[in-house]
């Protein structure tokens, strides 16, 4: 049942339109200032930075997406082929149904491609809540040879599918626990209505490494489950939410705010290497992006190698036009 709902996602993120309806991300309010004499040379622009410990040629990570079936393994083997290429992260999608059915375990393995990149593993924090610890979390990240682990957050998702896990009550003394006993370091994400500043407090204070913000604006999840729904109503319930969460230009300001020493990531909704920079410059670390690439991934790794090209074109011709010759001046750059 878990990879059927998976396979639905899928088809639902390829074919429908599943963006926020009226509420955007907040980046396209915000402007650089044009320099037209930047003063530097656009070819000695460095887009190198390190997450987590490792190096990565640009602040790009290409975010979790799927796993489970076997198209999911055609796509993650094309993503992290790509990765590898370009000296980019990459994230895993869910786990869960690998946990429970280790047969599947290979439709989220890339490590054969993708000897060196910074991989993710990645859960659902809920189920924590749900039978999981520590020792599921650390059979996550061994399965996939990953170098950390994405806990995500989905309480609004969890409302709106019929099988949703919604208690979440407690976690986060138990995203604390895997903080502590786990061998990598602990990324916890939203899914696309992002995080608050008071969220991004207490997760900061439990120990996470690096919180992704994933904020509203891009794939709305309360869109994908109202193209799920069996009734009218829960069709309903669904479409109430559509414009729900927080734009992922306000949620990377309250959580650069909220914790200044925390790594950031930054997603939902980035479509672009200027929107990219926009929210560097704005207060993130990293930049992760996952529709951009889902349609490339089902044709080659090439085709995704040319997005990601495209992206980090864009970004460098953006810092260019902004006399910031790499990512901590971009840092500093007014917007």
């Amino acid at each position: 049942m878990h990879n059927q709902r998976k396979s639905e996602h899928l088809r639902i993120l390829l074919k429908e339109d599943v963006r926020f309806r009226n509420l955007t991300t907040g980046l396209e309010r915000y402007r650089f200032v044009h320099q037209a004499l930047p003063e530097i040379n656009r070819d000695h622009i460095d887009l190198s930075t390190s997450l987590l410990g490792k190096d990565l040629s640009a602040p790009l990570i290409i975010s979790s997406m799927t796993g489970g079936t076997e198209e999911a393994e055609t796509i993650n083997k094309n993503l992290a082929l790509a990765a590898q290429i370009h000296g980019l992260g990459m994230g895993v999608g869910s786990q869960r149904t690998a946990l429970e059915e280790p047969s599947l375990s290979h439709t989220y393995q890339v490590r054969d491609v993708a000897p060196n990149i910074l991989l993710l593993a990645n859960l659902g924090a809920v189920q924590l809540n749900y039978g999981y610890g520590v020792e599921h979390c650390q059979r996550a990240v061994e399965m996939i040879e990953a170098d950390g682990l994405i806990l995500h957050l989905n309480p609004l998702q969890e409302a709106l599918q019929p099988e949703g896990n919604t208690d979440f009550s407690g976690l986060l003394a138990k995203i604390e626990e895997v903080c502590r006993g786990l061998s990598v370091p602990v990324i916890v994400k939203e899914v696309g209505w992002g995080i608050s500043t008071e969220v991004a407090r207490r997760l900061a204070d439990a120990g996470v490494a690096a919180i992704d913000v994933a904020g509203a604006g891009g794939t709305s999840w309360s869109e994908v489950e109202m193209h799920r729904a069996v009734s009218e109503s829960s069709r309903r319930i669904a479409a109430a939410f559509a414009d729900w969460g927080i734009p992922t230009a306000e949620s990377i300001q309250m959580v650069r705010r909220a914790a200044p020493d925390v790594t950031l990531i930054a997603s939902g909704g980035i479509r672009t290497g200027v929107e990219a920079a926009k929210a560097i410059a704005l207060g993130t670390d990293t930049v992760a992006l996952a529709t951009p690439f889902l349609k490339p991934a089902t044709v080659s790794p090439e085709a995704v190698g040319e997005k990601i090209g495209e992206i980090l074109k864009e970004l460098r011709t953006a810092m260019f036009c902004v006399g910031a010759r790499n990512l901590q001046e971009l840092k500093s750059v007014p917007l």
